[in-house]
């Protein structure tokens, strides 16, 4: 069992970090990967390598040295590593809801979670507040969205889950709706900046350590409980028969959804289809233990979101496009894949 769950992780791992080496790698100026780990040892104080046998188009020694130092730290590592962290929240969000839900097509983005968050952030920002009340903001905006959807959804005989799905596109379409009228009704100096950060944007990540934090928690948290989510993904009544406790679970899925998809929005807006496609992908390949899926969706999550960060901002160099317009390009014809499969 260990062997079985230990390789996907530690292929995952490598593939995340080679991900991360080619996000510090590429941008204006190519740094090589033996100047990479230089930086990094020098930053640690653990070595004072040189910065030798360059290749065309890469840093000088010398000067160049405190330059390409820099790049590394102070520029690329926030940012891939922000953009590390906030794929992998949106993907373990995604697999709990669609735990949740029994249904491949649910995430936080198409239930209408990440249309809360951008709200409660968006009023935050309007108000002129920032940071932890951003924050509290977006979650509460999260968790209000959740409880919406799950009590509209609601009838006599409980909800199911198609029912859920639907009330969850309604209401995001309604948070589409309301963050239009925002925009509409907000300065025009600020019209810019919230029309980039709606779509996807992390150019000003500089702090990715809560979030990394936050990931590694919930992780840690939900792993233990892998074998109470492979039975109430089977339904609720085989895992109360089973003897889950599935209201406490359920009430555990909803509110880690709603911080995982709160913290990622504060950090780089609202980004779709990063929970649709990284947890039903590996689903395919891995199989549907909890177990595995969730630290899986953490690793794949963050890699798909830095590589699709560095190829935003490197596509169409000197500009950056927002990394929502690449994840969105890649999740679409997911989602329309996902509803024929569904037929």
């Amino acid at each position: 069992m260990l062997s079985r769950l230990g390789l996907p992780l530690f292929l995952l791992l490598l593939a995340a970090l080679a991900s991360l080496l080619l996000a510090l790698g590429i941008g204006s100026a190519q740094i090589a990967p033996g100047q990479i780990w230089a930086i990094v040892l020098n930053d640690l104080g653990l070595n004072n390598l040189a910065f030798n046998n360059l290749g065309p188009g890469e840093i000088a020694q010398g000067e160049g040295d405190a330059l390409a130092r820099i790049m590394v730290v102070e520029l690329r590592l926030p940012r891939a590593l922000s953009a590390f962290a906030v794929g992998g929240l949106l993907a373990v969000a995604g697999a709990l809801m669609q735990v949740l839900l029994r249904n491949p097509l649910a995430d936080p983005y198409v239930l209408g979670l990440s249309g809360g968050a951008s709200i409660g952030a968006l009023a935050a920002m309007l108000g002129g507040f920032g940071g932890l009340a951003i924050s509290g903001s977006a979650f509460s905006g999260a968790l209000f969205s959740t409880f919406l959807v799950f009590g509209l959804a609601h009838g006599s005989g409980g909800w199911t889950p198609s029912r859920l799905l639907l009330t969850g596109v309604v209401v995001a379409a309604g948070w589409g709706a309301v963050i239009t009228l925002m925009l509409a009704l907000s300065p025009a100096e600020r019209l810019p900046g919230m029309l980039y950060w709606l779509m996807g944007d992390l150019s000003y990540s500089r702090t990715p350590w809560p979030p990394l934090l936050l990931l590694l928690a919930i992780c840690v948290v939900l792993v233990p409980l892998g074998r109470s989510l492979n039975v109430l993904a089977r339904g609720p009544q085989q895992a109360a028969a089973l003897g889950v406790a599935v209201k406490p679970l359920e009430w555990c899925i909803y509110i880690a959804a709603s911080l995982l998809t709160a913290a990622a929005v504060t950090t780089a807006g609202s980004i779709g289809f990063v929970g649709l496609v990284v947890p039903h992908m590996l689903r395919l390949l891995l199989g549907n233990d909890q177990r595995l899926i969730l630290p899986a969706c953490a690793l794949a999550g963050g890699t798909l979101l830095v590589l699709a960060d560095t190829l935003a901002r490197t596509m169409v160099a000197p500009e950056q496009l927002p990394v929502g317009v690449i994840t969105a390009l890649l999740g679409v014809p997911t989602f329309l894949f996902l509803l024929y499969r569904s037929r």
